[in-house]
């Protein structure tokens, strides 16, 4: 077996490999001035072949990913495996009004045809119930980062209170606060726009409570920005956030910690700063489970 990963993506990917005990070799991407890449992988590749990269901000990654998984089964790759942390356009997955392309649906089917096998971690499905719904390669997993999260809020706190935003969120709140014996609870939340959000917290005593504000994927960051002010409002002791998917667009980072909150924790799904707990274990052994 060979992990190849990308540059954006390589210490995720180097972890990895050292997790599976297997080598890791970069592929390389040159990008022309009109914006088309010129990609290379490595030559004599052996049967089984493992491609990680996360894919936020993915439109040119998914053409380079596609020039890349047929270079390398033309260059000896029998298996392919996609190992992409953060799975993109899995939001759309209904025609909500007419006209919009399913997303979901469209880069499922051409991750599908592309690699023998898909993983991926917590991905944003909806009114489908399994990642092979949405993907249908031969082998399509979804893992869950909560077993390591669970063990990194019993190093780093102290009996806090785990919030989510909303109903959608209890999901990975009980998950991750149940095995630790930890109390949670769930707001609900009202979009009205990508940065217009409103937040109602439940009725809990805060004061001079510790607080970890739990989501699967944070973007603009303004539904912890709004859950921040309300519990400041209830003068809560430190307010962190537990983060799975780290998109943070534009200035997220800068306005959660104006907004009062201490620190800010993520898997490295997605590279960021934030990046506090490494997810190459599940992912070995999601790989290695593969027959």
């Amino acid at each position: 077996m060979l992990v190849l990963g990308f540059s954006d993506y390589v210490e995720q990917g180097r972890r990895l490999a050292d997790a599976l005990g297997c080598e890791y070799d970069g592929i390389a991407v040159h990008r022309f001035p009109d914006g088309e890449s010129r990609v290379t992988v490595p030559t004599d590749l052996p049967e089984r072949v493992v491609i990680c990269r996360s894919l936020d901000r993915p439109n040119d990654k998914l053409i380079e990913l596609m020039l890349a998984a047929r270079t390398a089964r033309h260059h000896g790759a029998r298996h392919l495996t996609l190992v992409a942390p953060y799975l993109c356009y899995m939001r759309q997955d209904i025609e909500f009004h007419p006209g919009e392309a399913v997303s979901q649906r469209i880069v499922g089917r051409f991750l599908g045809e592309l690699f023998d096998a898909v993983i991926t971690v917590d991905p944003h499905l909806h009114r489908v119930h399994t990642l092979g719904e949405a993907v249908p390669a031969r082998h399509a997993q979804a893992v869950s980062a909560a077993p390591v999260m669970t063990a990194f809020l019993r190093e780093r706190t102290q009996d806090p209170l785990l919030l989510g935003p909303d109903e959608e969120s209890l999901q990975w709140v009980r998950a991750i606060a149940e095995p630790a014996g930890l109390e949670y609870a769930v707001a609900r939340k009202a979009r009205r726009g990508d940065r217009d959000v409103e937040i109602r917290i439940p009725k809990q005593v805060y004061r001079d409570r510790c607080v970890v504000l739990v989501d699967d994927m944070v973007s603009t960051g303004r539904t912890l920005i709004t859950f921040a002010a309300a519990l400041l409002g209830e003068q809560a002791g430190p307010i962190h956030c537990l983060v799975t998917h780290p998109l943070f667009a534009d200035d997220a980072t800068q306005a959660l910690r104006e907004a009062g909150i201490d620190q800010i924790w993520s898997s490295d799904s997605v590279a960021h700063p934030s990046n506090a707990i490494a997810l190459a274990p599940l992912l070995a052994e999601a790989v290695e489970s593969i027959s």
